[in-house]
């Protein structure tokens, strides 16, 4: 029998549990202590990624919980936390293309012997290994033939957003700096929060993959705020590669993510006097400033570079969901989030299961209404862009 696990493999260490520095800039309490807790018990979470596991200090805040028995090796890949919760341990790294381009890769590993392995020999390319997303200095097909060796799941990160990925910065189409035999060696495509799945399918050369799309958590706060369902047996390294390639019935069933104008790179955006494009934009000067400082919108990137006008999803493409996080709803507080999660026990049961009466009796009409348009997908947004979060409209 299969079974629905929440997901989010995409999710920063700031700081080790030494006090050291691992991701600059994120907040101090992401160790992977309280990512454990706060994604298990508040969001709600079945299986999440931490893609800082090729810092040493990383490893070894990692060996101290199985020492402590606060994980539990999985025999076909992963670590149980509390017996519900499945960490996958992943590594960010940056590539440059010939171009100048700058990109992130997600690099999963089914253990930590494999992950420290990968570590030592990745030392010899990054300048500080104990630090998150260094550049590796070697362009992406370089890299996949390394991670390959080991046995590791391949997955381009937030492919379309301005700074540090492959469609935004470094590449047309991946074909053009990847082979087929690389092509062919990725697990899956993460989309990023300015995206959607009717964004990217737009894009002939991606019909063949499987999109997740997840949170790239900076601060506990942000955990889950995009996350997947995955449809697998058991929790295990295993079967999550399994599902990433639709292998016996597993699968990715559903993406819950941002709607993509709350991204903070979706729109076009000018640095000089603040405009963000509200239509198609496709000159180099801002329209109410002539400024030439515009940060390229994921909006417009695709728009510019896709094979079709509207999207052409292939037959085993899930449900994209817009999810607006309880952080973007008008109106609620700490002490009212207390009060849900006191009676719903985590966000997952808030943002999914509970009903407006309930929400209501709880938070009042005005947040039970937020929250039900949120997970209806009616909510009024004003777009994003230059860094700058869309925001709800109340």
């Amino acid at each position: 029998m299969l079974n629905q696990y929440f997901t989010d493999l995409h999710i920063h260490v700031g700081m080790s549990h030494s006090g050291k520095w691992v991701k600059i800039p994120t907040s101090r309490r992401l160790t992977v202590r309280s990512i454990l807790a706060e994604a298990a018990e508040r969001k709600g979470m079945n299986i999440i990624g931490i893609i800082d596991a090729l810092s040493p200090l990383v490893l070894a805040d990692l060996k101290a919980l199985i020492e402590e028995e606060i994980l539990v090796p999985v025999s076909s890949g992963g670590y149980l936390y509390q017996n519900n919760t499945l960490l996958i341990l992943g590594a960010e790294i940056e590539t440059r293309e010939v171009n100048g381009g700058l990109a992130h890769t997600l690099i999963f590993m089914p253990d930590i012997k494999t992950m420290t392995t990968f570590s030592t020999y990745m030392s010899q390319f990054i300048r500080n290994i104990n630090l998150s997303s260094q550049n590796a200095h070697m362009p992406l097909t370089q890299l996949i033939q390394i991670a390959s060796s080991f046995n590791s799941l391949i997955i381009p990160a937030h492919v379309f957003t301005p700074h540090k990925s492959l469609y935004g910065v470094c590449c047309q189409r991946l074909s053009h700096i990847l082979s087929d035999q690389d092509m062919v060696k990725l697990a899956a495509i993460e989309l990023g929060l300015s995206a959607d799945s009717n964004l990217a399918d737009r894009i002939s050369e991606l019909a063949g993959y499987t999109f997740i799309t997840n949170s790239d958590a900076h601060s506990l706060d942000k955990i889950a705020r995009e996350y997947n369902v995955f449809s697998m047996e058991t929790l295990s390294f295993l079967e999550l590669s399994k599902a990433l390639s639709r292998t016996d019935g597993r699968q990715v069933i559903a993406n819950y993510g941002l709607d993509p104008r709350l991204g903070k790179y979706h729109r076009t955006f000018c640095r000089q006097c603040g405009f963000t494009a509200a239509e198609g934009l496709t000159d180099k000067y801002c329209p109410q400033c002539s400024s030439s400082t515009l940060t390229a919108g994921v909006f417009e990137r695709i728009n510019q570079i896709a094979d079709y006008a509207e999207p052409h999803h292939p037959a085993f493409r899930p449900q994209y969901s817009y999810q607006i996080p309880l952080e973007f709803i008008p109106g609620l507080g700490k002490k009212c989030m207390a009060k849900l999660l006191t009676a719903f026990e985590t966000e997952m049961n808030i943002l999914h299961f509970a009903t407006y009466e309930a929400l209501s009796n709880i938070a009042g009409n005005k947040i039970a209404h937020f929250i039900m348009t949120a997970r209806n997908g009616t909510a009024a947004i004003s777009a994003g862009g230059g860094g700058i979060y869309g925001r709800m409209l109340q």
